[in-house]
């Protein structure tokens, strides 16, 4: 067998990954698009979706698991019944393709601006400005300053995550993934630059931990923790959220990990280097399957997908951008067609255009 039969026979070879079997392994990474106005799923982003089911496992773009928790202009909710009826629409139209939807819940905590949700305010750890500017409808504007959550109202963001996750599952959605990676609020928490509080949430790696742990362990009993998987960018130093100091960094993931590690989750998902000592260090922690995201700079290509696992950096590839301009990215890359190439001018916003209007191979 030469190297690249090996390589191919990797990356399209099933996988089973909590409930879901998947056809190959590499999936379609998050991806924001600012296209569902009123924060609903509509039409169009069930189309999206359904033409990208050949992914195997879709996990869809940041969804604010409250009205409180978005940042972004035009990105979905799962916190309302028409929210939940939309993503209804958006699950049938994956399931009809053979393909499997995970929702991911985000809470940008800091990284937001009320003009972009009626006026609402900002929360977060602590009472620290994200650095830079949201855009909203009036343009770029600063970043305010967040109101910290109390100690008492911890409760009630956990409990925003598990009434978004159990209106996904009814919506027939096939998992959720909670979003502690980015720089939003669940990661916040995490770094002891955005978080300097002095109760029980913060002062110490494994108080930082802790809520991004209850969150994800109250997740896992309301829907099953083989329907949950969960992301994380250790050290990603984004948005403000810095996590500068190695130990404490270690200390912080290390005990997020052991925090979980016994659920059963179907997934970790870790967005930085697969060669860092840390990256794999938590993996083996993890002890289960683990999804690797190489980030941001640069398009991850079949070459990267088959290298990472057949160096078994990971057990599944996100891959982001080839998946967004190729909705039949899976047989492209096993048949070696030509890919179109994504137009960044049409990512945010917008309608169909740049987003369901990419050919597939029998039209190009």
């Amino acid at each position: 067998m030469t190297q690249t039969q090996q390589s191919t026979e990797q990356a399209f070879s099933p996988i089973r990954v909590g409930a879901w079997d998947l056809p190959q392994r590499f999936v379609m990474a998050p991806l924001t698009r600012n296209r569902s106005p009123e924060t609903v799923p509509t039409e169009l982003n069930a189309e999206y979706y359904g033409q990208r089911a050949g992914a195997g496992l879709i996990i869809s773009e940041g969804t604010q698991p409250s009205a409180v928790g978005q940042g972004y202009l035009a990105t979905p909710g799962l916190h309302t019944d028409e929210q939940q009826a939309g993503w209804a629409r958006t699950a049938a139209a994956v399931h009809a393709g053979g393909g499997r939807l995970v929702v991911q819940l985000m809470h940008v905590g800091r990284v937001a601006h009320p003009d972009n949700k009626a006026g609402l305010e900002t929360v977060a750890p602590s009472a620290i400005a994200a650095p830079g500017q949201m855009v909203t409808a009036q343009g770029q504007v600063d970043h305010p300053e967040p109101r910290p959550l109390g100690t008492d109202e911890i409760e009630g963001v956990v409990a925003e995550f598990v009434d978004a996750a159990r209106r996904a599952v009814a919506a027939g959605v096939d998992g959720v993934e909670v979003h502690s990676a980015n720089g939003y609020l669940l990661h916040q928490f995490l770094s002891p630059v955005s978080n300097t509080r002095t109760d029980a949430y913060g002062g110490s790696a494994a108080a930082r931990a802790r809520l991004t742990v209850e969150v994800t362990r109250a997740v896992a009993e309301a829907i099953g923790a083989d329907k949950v998987g969960i992301r994380i960018s250790p050290a990603h130093n984004i948005q403000g959220v810095l996590e500068e100091d190695p130990a404490e960094t270690r200390a912080t993931y290390e005990a997020l990990v052991d925090g979980i590690a016994d659920l059963g989750l179907a997934y970790l998902s870790v967005l930085a280097d697969p060669r860092a000592e840390l990256t794999q260090d938590l993996r083996r922690r993890f002890g289960g399957t683990t999804i690797l995201n190489t980030g941001f700079a640069e398009q991850t290509t079949y070459d990267d997908v088959a290298t990472l696992l057949d160096e078994d950096f990971a057990d599944l590839v996100a891959v982001g951008r080839p998946f967004l301009a190729n909705p039949d990215l899976a047989q492209r890359w096993r048949t070696g067609a030509a890919l179109n190439e994504p137009d960044p001018a049409t990512f945010y916003g917008g309608g169909a255009e740049g987003y369901t209007d990419y050919p597939t191979l029998p039209d190009a």
